[in-house]
């Protein structure tokens, strides 16, 4: 009887809580994406967990994986996964695959092994179970139902005990085993990069710190379902797995972990020309693109290095050939010269496709879209949400065929947001492992206004509505509570009204289902809390739904400048001229007679964030002051603030930042405003492209006087440590960014001024510009004061030194 109370007393809500997160977690989700089954069911659900019951108990064949729309409350059960067929693009779509389809690995004998791989032991491909050529097999998906037999996968309805096997294409041999690895065994292909194992301690002992912490140890590495727990793993290209470890004096340590016996997966060589980042090429080019003779890589005279074949096995590292083997963007190799460590090689790209990407020409200034946006070629790299995109010529985390070989006319350049299959709007593939692909943050070009005719005398003209928005028509965060009257979605389509069920029908969403949502009409609303904000169903019949442009309500915010950047991806040195005013938060810090010497920037109306190195030749504020609103060097525009300066803060502990509080606040507007401060100890992932602004040194490349600007990706500290880059100099409280083989740096001139990064649509303040070696030097990054291990320092200094301004005699 006790029990039964127990049992009673736990709440229904957190029981079927429990049982919805059982019934998920056999599963992998991923937004955004779809399969292309000719085979499937469909059924009318409630909920995702109905959906998954749904693919449990199904009877019509075996279920791999489903997809549910909760929008429409629609669930599809197929027998693919996206091992078997192509996974596609699809709008409010959840791809749900079963986990125990997706293991590469077997478990004793493998008889649950359900796994793609179809080849043998000594290569031969496998016979399909239900064919009859070139053998009659004795076990058939009619015979053995249950043992997943239904293409030429390999596996063990025998119980066999070599493990999974297979009948053979091969008329001479029956039938042979498959090397499918065992789930429990550590061992490792090649450098490790598939490494799926469990090992978390490294080879001198140390235990991992798990990837989804911050802690002993920062870093901008985004856990994943490959960098999960805290198992060895090779992110990044070196010669075998690591992790960062939980010890504060040592930051990461390689894991020891034994080569496979098995071998390895084989790659498929090109010998004239290269794919991609060209790590398949296996050609004979022996020479760099400006014709220095590459160096063999299995010596280390002139230069010292890893990069051997020990290392690397799978990479074929022969004699001097180029090779890509760690991640670079093209083949490139060590050179003879002693002065000139490494470079790329020139290797033809296979098929009409674009140059590399850093040949590439400087894109139009574009900050918007026309029509579909197939045409637009702007800098966008993350989507509606805010999440990253992935490259296009990469497969990780997603694979898809939208590369630029396939599409050579759509400019699948880098990262880039672009259209290339005619959707409604450009998109992404995105770094979320959970969500395939979103909808870019790229507004649509505003409609010219048509000519209005001229009234007559006698009429009076109709005046034109309010473009201000009112309190009313503006969103709060996601727009949850938002009331408002706009009726019309982003791409200019009117809203069907939400308890219409033509020309789209619907029973998630309807004011009986959310009487508290203010669905009364056909208003835009976020029913569900959308990350995304408001939406609506369309009356269009070829879009169910869209989501809806509402103004924010705070009106001008940190880091979102008025006039968009070029975001361009040139060089201060050498580089591209901004558009007047698109970084309002850059600063001229000058002498008190007016000359130009260091950056900074703006992070509220009385403070500049700057470097203390800037300030060697005094220390007291009357030598310095500030310029903001201005464009060119010699400051004359009508747009100009200028403020002397009350006091200078240096950074703790003799690091390379410094607070300056102006004598009186900026005036917040078109021109002036602040960049967005970061979270605190936040770490910018690796890869993310980033911007420099300043009017310094450009080594007479022209533009000089005027705000210049490039763009660059950032570098993990552990790569950036490496002794061919610099050596272990940069410390934890800095970061990297800069293009490796060089080009793009700020310089002279432009120290203390802004590393800016685009998130959540809006460019945060990551770095000040602190020191280098030389100016673009290829393998010598720009190193920056790491702003987010400051926030705390910033934020007490400012709240400690917010009292009145008092002007001393």
């Amino acid at each position: 009887f006790i029990h039964k109370l127990v049992l009673l007393s736990v709440p229904l809500s957190s029981l079927l809580g429990t049982f919805s997160a059982v019934v998920l977690d056999e599963y992998a989700k991923t937004e955004g994406a779809w399969i292309l089954s000719l085979v499937k069911r469909e059924y009318s659900v409630g909920t995702v967990v109905e959906c998954a019951i749904k693919c449990n108990i199904e009877t019509a064949f075996t279920c791999r994986s489903f997809m549910y729309i909760e929008k429409d409350q629609e669930c599809l059960t197929i027998p693919a996964n996206g091992k078997i067929e192509s996974v596609l693009r699809r709008t409010s779509t959840s791809l749900y695959e079963k986990k125990v389809y997706l293991m590469e690995c077997v478990n004793g004998i493998g008889m649950d092994y359900r796994g793609t791989k179809s080849k043998t032991q000594s290569g031969k491909t496998c016979q399909r179970w239900a064919s009859k050529q070139p053998h009659k097999p004795n076990m058939t998906p009619s015979t053995n139902p249950k043992a997943d037999l239904e293409s030429n996968f390999c596996r063990n309805p025998d119980g066999d005990s070599q493990g999974p096997w297979c009948y053979t294409t091969d008329p001479g041999t029956r039938w042979e085993t498959c090397n499918v690895q065992n789930c429990s065994e550590e061992c490792m292909h090649c450098s490790g990069k598939n490494y799926r194992g469990k090992i978390s301690t490294t080879e001198n002992g140390y235990t991992c710190q798990h990837w989804n912490a911050q802690k002993p140890h920062n870093h901008g590495y985004i856990p994943s379902k490959y960098l999960e727990e805290n198992y060895c793993r090779n992110p990044d290209g070196d010669p075998r797995p690591w992790c960062f470890t939980t010890s504060p004096s040592k930051r990461w340590d390689f894991c020891s972990i034994p080569r496979c016996t098995s071998e390895p997966p084989r790659v498929v060589e090109e010998l004239t020309c290269a794919t991609g980042d060209g790590s398949a090429y296996r050609g004979t080019i022996g020479v760099t693109a400006s014709g220095k003779a590459c160096q063999i890589w299995a010596t280390q005279m002139p230069q010292q290095h890893n990069r051997t074949p020990d290392n690397y096995p799978c990479k074929g590292l022969e004699l001097n050939y180029c090779r890509n083997p760690d991640h670079e963007k093209m083949p490139w190799c060590f050179t003879t010269d002693p002065e000139t460590r490494w470079e790329y090689c020139k290797v033809p790209s296979c098929g009409d496709v674009p140059g590399p990407d850093y040949a590439a020409p400087p894109p139009a200034e574009e900050d918007c879209y026309v029509g579909n946006g197939a045409d637009y070629r702007g800098m966008v790299t993350e989507t509606i949400s805010g999440k990253r995109c992935q490259s296009w010529s990469s497969m990780i985390p997603h694979s898809h065929n939208k590369t630029p070989q396939v599409f050579p006319k759509a400019d699948l350049r880098r990262n880039l947001c672009r259209n290339p299959d005619g959707d409604r709007a450009p998109w992404c593939y995105t770094t979320d492992p959970s969500v395939r692909w979103e909808i870019c943050s790229v507004d649509r070009c505003p409609t010219p206004p048509k000519p209005t005719p001229k009234p007559d005398r006698h009429d009076q003209p109709k005046p034109e509505p309010s473009q201000t928005p009112s309190d009313d028509n503006c969103k709060v965060g996601n727009g949850g509570t938002y009331r408002g009257p706009t009726s019309m979605t982003m791409l200019g389509v009117t809203c069907q009204r939400w308890s219409a069920q033509s020309p789209h029908q619907h029973t998630s969403f309807t004011p009986e289902s959310h009487p508290d949502k203010g669905m009364e009409s056909n208003n835009c609303r976020n029913p569900d809390n959308d990350v995304n904000g408001p939406w609506c169903y369309t009356t269009d019949r070829n879009q169910k739904w869209d989501y809806c442009r509402i103004p924010d309500c705070a009106g001008l915010k940190c880091g979102q400048p008025v006039t968009k950047p070029r975001r361009c991806f040139g060089r201060i040195v050498g580089g591209c001229v901004s558009k007047p005013h698109s970084w309002p938060w850059q600063i001229s810090l000058r002498t008190n007679t007016g000359i130009h010497f260091c950056g900074g920037t703006l992070i509220a109306p009385q403070w500049v964030l700057t470097a203390v190195h800037c300030l060697e030749s005094s220390k007291r504020p009357s030598a310095y002051m500030v310029v903001l609103g201005t464009h060119t060097d010699g400051a004359n525009e009508p747009s100009k603030q200028q403020r002397n300066l009350e006091k200078l803060i240096l950074g703790p502990g003799g690091t390379d930042i410094a607070l300056l509080k102006l004598e009186s606040p900026a005036i917040i507007n078109d021109y002036v405003l602040p960049a967005c401060l970061p979270e605190k100890d936040y770490v910018v992932p690796p890869g993310t492209e980033c911007y420099v602004t300043g009017w310094g040194e450009t080594q007479g490349t022209g533009g000089e006087g005027l705000l210049k600007e490039t763009g660059f990706p950032v570098i993990e500290n552990k790569v950036c440590n490496r002794p061919a880059y610099l050596n272990n100099r940069v410390k934890d409280h800095e970061m990297c960014a800069g293009n490796i083989e060089g080009g793009a740096d700020s310089c002279q001139g432009d120290s203390g001024g802004p590393l800016v990064c685009h998130a959540q649509n809006s460019f945060v303040l990551q770095g000040v510009t602190s020191w280098g070696l030389g100016c673009a030097n290829a393998m010598k990054p720009g190193v920056y004061v790491r702003v987010s291990k400051f926030t705390d320092w910033i934020n007490s200094q400012i709240k400690m030194n917010s009292y009145p301004s008092t002007i001393l005699p």
